[in-house]
């Protein structure tokens, strides 16, 4: 054989590998991102034959720059290799020693299905797989003010927590939003009537003291109670609002003092005291002498309380049926709002206000209920 025959058959040959390598590549192609996959990937034709078609929409690469300046032609197989690469979304494994793997990654950012790189990612966070970006996304999102449920579900009487979102942060909490009943409101256009004088039956009994983060609260022993209407209702507590919640024909007070009794039944029977700057309070005072030093904690106090000391000494009262003023609102509450104020003084306010500056619902809509006056 002529040197020049053996030229022209090693060329021969040269071609027809070429042609063999872009048909295995073209398999590839077919297969799909699974490509780098654990398990042999299945040819699928209309696949191929679409990525064929868009790929050759595709411009060719740019010739490589040689280091002595000089350009060679760019070679076939890396042509097709970075097409493919593009076509499939993927990048070349840095550390891989040989050209011909890739990354297949999906438009998410995570790696295809079924491929090597999926299975890395599914390692355990401690090695940047997915469960660690969702504990940093979770982070991120905390660190920019999106705050847990639990943690949204705090009420309070302003801001994010306000009355206004009450209903919204528990389901439990619906009725301060879609209640029909609710208090407080601007006592207004009271009927006038022979009303039954409440019993009040408070004789001095062992308390504790508790600020809940809300108010102050003040939890009394047994043996204190109220009847009205042929029913019984036990004083469970008391506590104060600043200023006072319920208004009197627009007429806002000072404070007020809630003292709530429930029956054997567990319906809840409300008797508002209002307070008005005056002269000192003897009972509160001995509340304040007693405040807990931090939020959540009780303090018991040796001494007993007598509530009697706490009532105007006209009890004429205002009724209505109404709601708890704070979540989650329950609504068929029997209120009472004593007609006479007691006097408090303004350091005992001052005290207050210090610890809540304003802990008072806005008034609610009356909404044709029938308000019930003292003769």
């Amino acid at each position: 054989m002529t040197p020049a025959s053996s030229r022209s058959a090693a060329r021969h040959l040269a071609a027809t590998l070429q042609a063999v390598t872009a048909a295995v590549l073209l398999s590839v192609v077919a297969s799909g991102p699974a490509w780098a996959s654990d398990a042999p990937a299945k040819a699928t034709p209309k696949a191929a034959s679409r990525a064929t078609a868009e790929e050759d929409a595709k411009p060719t690469a740019k010739p490589a720059t040689k280091a002595a300046n000089t350009v060679a032609p760019a070679d076939p197989m890396d042509t097709l290799r970075e097409k493919l690469a593009s076509k499939l979304g993927a990048a070349k494994v840095p550390e891989s020693p040989t050209p011909y793997v890739v990354r297949v990654v999906s438009k998410s950012g995570e790696p295809a299905p079924g491929t090597a790189a999926a299975h890395v990612a599914a390692k355990p966070a401690a090695h940047g797989g997915t469960p660690a970006k969702v504990a940093k996304l979770r982070a991120d999102k905390a660190a920019a003010g999106h705050q847990a449920n639990a943690h949204a579900a705090h009420w309070s009487y302003g801001g994010d927590g306000g009355p206004e979102q009450w209903g919204l942060l528990k389901p439990e909490f619906a009725a301060c939003s879609s209640g029909t009943r609710q208090s407080p409101i601007d006592i207004r256009s009271g009927v006038k009537v022979d009303l039954e004088p409440i019993q009040f039956d408070y004789r001095p009994t062992g308390f504790s003291v508790v600020d809940n983060g809300h108010t102050i609260q003040v939890n009394v022993g047994g043996g204190n109670s109220i009847e009205i209407q042929g029913r019984r209702y036990d004083l469970l507590q008391f506590h104060f609002h600043r200023p006072s919640e319920e208004r009197i024909n627009g007429r806002q007070f000072d404070m007020v003092a809630h003292l709530v009794h429930k029956d054997p039944e567990g319906r809840l029977a409300v008797v508002a005291v209002l307070l008005d700057r005056g002269s000192a309070q003897p009972l509160v005072q001995t509340i304040w002498n007693n405040l807990p030093l931090e939020k959540g904690s009780e303090v018991a106090v040796r001494t007993e309380l007598d509530m009697n000391h706490l009532l105007p000494a006209d009890r004429r009262y205002y009724t209505y049926m109404g709601s708890l003023t704070t979540p989650p609102c329950s609504e068929g509450v029997l209120w009472m709002v004593l007609q006479q104020p007691v006097p408090i003084a303004q350091d005992q306010i001052g005290v207050f206000s210090r610890l809540y500056p304003m802990n008072a619902r806005p008034v609610q809509q009356a909404s044709g209920r029938l308000i019930k006056q003292s003769n």
